[in-house]
């Protein structure tokens, strides 16, 4: 099994504190990194849980508010000084690409590697990247500034040979592409082997869906159904649900009831507002909802 796994580099809203960092996650896909979010001290969190971060091809990024991307021309021209030569993506609000060009021009900084900025409009769901792996789709939240939420799904792979029944048949190398593709093989005298005999399942494909600030809103339950991850914010738990409608952000409880109306595996809860230090509570307020919550604390790993 290949690797699929999001690391949390922060969890806190608006400032952070002694123990929680601001949003960022790192999504590994089969060994390439995708950054998502990027607030102040990203990098320090890449640097403190080990991750080589120039293997990050690209970066996305959510809304503009400061605790999603102050920390990102900090971690643009570090590549930069560290030498980097590989090109990067970065995907964000249209007007990201005006604010990186003039803290560019400002410290007059020409970068050593290419910069390719794809702008992501909050106007429809949209596919934005796609490789040999994975495709990533956006789609708007709703928020007090254009924002849009991430969904990382898994190409469907091939299925895999059975070496034990081929090991047995005279199948010719380039008939192993077709038969890894789903087709039955006909031999030389016209006999049909059938390709649930010569294969197996692929493995499933996974999902990852990224929902940072968001008030509740049932408009993106189509666009995470049935994903095996979601992260959904929870600033605060339902006593304060005058504040979170006041600041369009999502209690736990909320958060919770999209995870279940969408019917996904899990749901990771963050954005943490400052004032609770301990974070038990909103966990408990969403498991009475949705028992498969756990909490995106700094520095846990989930596997997918």
């Amino acid at each position: 099994m290949t690797t699929f796994s999001v690391t949390v580099l922060g969890s806190s809203s608006a400032i952070p504190t002694l123990t929680r960092n601001l949003s960022a996650h790192l999504l590994n896909v089969n060994e390439r990194l995708f950054l998502i979010d990027c607030a102040e001290g990203t990098q320090m969190q890449i640097r403190r849980y080990h991750i080589h971060f120039q293997r990050i091809r690209s970066i996305f990024i959510s809304h503009l508010h400061g605790d999603h991307y102050f920390g990102l021309i900090g971690l643009l021209t570090s590549f930069h000084l560290l030498g980097r030569k590989d090109e990067l993506h970065l995907y964000g609000p249209p007007m990201l690409e005006e604010i990186i060009d003039i803290q560019l021009k400002a410290s007059q900084t020409k970068l050593l590697y290419p910069l390719k900025i794809h702008p992501v409009f909050d106007d429809s769901y949209r596919q934005i990247y796609e490789d040999d792996f994975l495709t990533v789709n956006a789609f708007p939240l709703l928020h007090s500034v254009p924002t849009v939420g991430f969904i990382f799904r898994e190409k469907k792979r091939e299925r895999k040979l059975r070496k034990e029944i081929l090991g047995r048949i005279p199948v010719p190398i380039k008939e192993m592409t077709k038969i890894k593709k789903g087709e039955d093989f006909i031999d030389a005298t016209g006999k049909i082997y059938k390709n649930d005999l010569l294969t197996t399942d692929p493995p499933k494909q996974r999902s990852y869906a990224y929902c940072s600030d968001t008030s509740y809103n049932e408009f993106i339950i189509p666009f995470i159904q049935h994903c095996d991850l979601l992260y959904h914010e929870a600033t605060f738990m339902q006593d304060m649900i005058a504040a979170a409608r006041d600041k369009l952000h999502a209690t736990a409880q909320e958060a919770a009831t999209i995870a279940k109306k969408a019917n996904v595996k899990k749901l990771l809860l963050g954005h943490f507002s400052a004032r609770y230090d301990d974070l038990d509570p909103l966990l408990q307020e969403a498991k009475t909802i949705f028992p498969e919550t756990y909490l995106a604390e700094d520095g846990k790993v989930f596997n997918i």
